[in-house]
């Protein structure tokens, strides 16, 4: 089995990846995780889609949303641990500027600021450490496994801002995965302009079976102002009885409704 990760290798989607079993391959970007999956090119793929302190990956959500019909079939939440990597014989009053992935520098903004330095944006926390390779006023944001790939040394160990800070990952394919009594479902909905109370008549629809809703999230859909679409993840499996009435009910309310997945809950198997 061959499984795509958002890399390149030595970041903390590959450390994801790694749980399952198969070949993994990386790839630059999480959209060319998804052309991947849905080309069939891989039997599956594994990309970020929220975390505890910055919140949801966007283009995870967006794509899923709209551009791709992959269905999630597993979920994988890591412990997220960030160091500061340079290059040997480099020391912190050395380093002039820092690399790293958007939310890996969001994820340190205290550490950051402390040092008073410049911060550069990457693809990836991986394509940072690989970036800085020789340079020794340059440092990255980044895992263990990249300090090992690419000679460097960590000088800085666990310089998040939060120690609870945790990464949740999705495997996605193109298999609908069956009931185990312990799932948990996403879907994403839209509402009509003309529909006031909408998204309150839809979370009812829950509260009433009396469903607990694990998530709920709101993402510009991208067609003007004042235009959202929503996510929500809660118990509950698509093909449960229950939960098929309610998304029938949302499908004859809403003008889009799209079941991203049921999948175990976090921790089952």
């Amino acid at each position: 089995m061959f499984l795509a990760f958002f890399g390149p290798k030595g970041t903390f989607t590959e450390e994801a990846a790694a749980t399952l079993k198969g070949d993994l391959i990386a790839y630059d970007s999480i959209i060319e995780v998804l052309d991947a999956v849905k080309n069939k090119k891989v039997d599956k793929g594994v990309v970020p889609i929220e975390n505890s302190i910055e919140g949801p990956v966007g283009v995870t959500l967006d794509l899923l949303a709209q551009d791709y019909d992959l269905i999630i079939e597993k979920e994988i939440v890591l412990s997220v641990s960030h160091n500061l990597l340079a290059n040997p014989g480099t020391s912190i009053k050395d380093i002039k500027s820092v690399y790293s992935h958007s939310q890996a520098l969001s994820q340190c903004r205290i550490f950051l600021e402390n040092l008073n330095i410049i911060t550069h944006s990457t693809s990836s926390t991986a394509a940072a450490a690989k970036f800085i390779k020789g340079q020794k006023n340059a440092g990255a944001i980044g895992t263990n496994r990249a300090a090992e790939l690419y000679g460097l040394e960590i000088i800085a160990r666990d310089i998040q801002d939060y120690d609870n800070n945790m990464t949740r990952f999705v495997v996605l394919s193109h298999k609908k995965q069956p009931s185990t009594g312990n799932d948990k479902t996403s879907i994403v909905f839209s509402l009509s302009k003309d529909c006031p109370g909408g998204l309150y008549d839809v979370l009812g629809l829950f509260a009433r079976e009396n469903i607990n809703l694990t998530k709920i999230e709101s993402r510009p859909s991208k067609k003007g102002l004042g235009k959202y679409i929503f996510f929500i993840d809660f118990e509950g499996h698509c093909d449960d009885s229950k939960v098929e009435n309610i998304l029938n009910t949302i499908k004859n309310k809403t003008p889009f409704v799209k079941v991203l997945g049921s999948y175990p809950t976090y921790g089952e198997d």
